[in-house]
């Protein structure tokens, strides 16, 4: 079964979507299940798990309600204030929906390069695991150093790095990202995505070529059974479409045995998010 382990639903609206800029134009639209369908149709994709995109709750029962409506949203990762003095009761909340796998927090986006080690956030962290919640990891380089001291405090709980942590690819920043992927990846409790890459390069002119050191290093890093295949669709289609971000993961994987191969395509995100 081929797995989705990332993509994004929304109603846009300017004012919630202002992270969208002017490169991003194309993506200046509703996109929703039914455009997600065809594709998956077209590109023998059988199901998804659906991130946020959008911190607030409101964003959370939006996927929640979509999820219920379509069955190849195996299951989502929604937000809530892990950092609220009333977290422990929106995560009872959110345990009484089956489709709700995990929560995550646009930490790329805080100007603090420790948000992630703040005790308050931490106090939200220490409660997922015994509720059985991921946690999607969505980090800019920067942040890697405190993302290393923030899994090591938590080694039951399930992380994923998304997008492999966003390196630099369009100014081929490398070695301070690729030192402390590994070291990351020594936490046997975090999996890493490789999604979100052609985005990371330039729009226009990136080639597969570019992104295979990074790919190298994280397989290297996080072995076969920690990695799994996400689309980022459709933010994925500011700098190509979906078979081209497909076709990165499958081409390179393409020798390696068939059960590793289904393990990144699919099973990995099945394991991980209990779909």
């Amino acid at each position: 079964m081929v797995i989705d382990a990332h993509q994004h639903f929304w109603n846009y609206e300017p004012k919630k979507h202002e992270w969208i800029d002017d490169n991003m134009s194309v993506i200046r639209r509703d996109f929703l299940p039914s455009d997600l369908k065809k594709v998956y149709l077209e590109n023998n994709v059988d199901g998804c798990v659906a991130l946020q995109a959008d911190q607030t709750t409101i964003e959370t029962d939006f996927l929640i309600q979509l999820s219920k409506e379509n069955d190849f949203i195996k299951g989502i990762v929604g937000w809530v204030d892990l950092r609220s003095d009333a977290v422990d009761g929106d995560l009872d909340k959110y345990s009484d929906f089956n489709s709700v796998k995990g929560f995550r927090h646009v930490v790329q986006g805080e100007s603090d390069h420790n948000f992630l080690l703040r005790d308050n956030f931490l106090n939200g962290i220490s409660l997922l695991e015994k509720k059985n919640f991921t946690y999607d990891i969505l980090i800019f380089p920067h942040q890697l150093g405190a993302t290393l001291e923030f899994v090591k405090r938590f080694p039951h709980q399930k992380f994923v790095i998304d997008h492999i942590a966003k390196p630099y690819i369009k100014d081929g920043f490398y070695d301070g990202w690729a030192t402390l992927m590994q070291e990351v990846s020594k936490q046997e409790n975090v999996y890493c995505k490789v999604s979100g890459m052609i985005t990371e390069a330039d729009f226009k002119t990136w080639k597969p070529e570019q992104i295979k050191p990074y790919m190298n290093l994280v397989f290297e890093s996080f072995g076969t059974n920690r990695v799994m295949f996400g689309s980022d669709w459709p933010v994925c289609l500011v700098a190509g479409n979906y078979k081209k971000v497909k076709d990165i993961v499958t081409n390179y994987i393409s020798e390696l045995s068939q059960n590793e191969q289904d393990d990144i395509m699919g099973n990995n995100a099945i394991q991980f998010y209990n779909l």
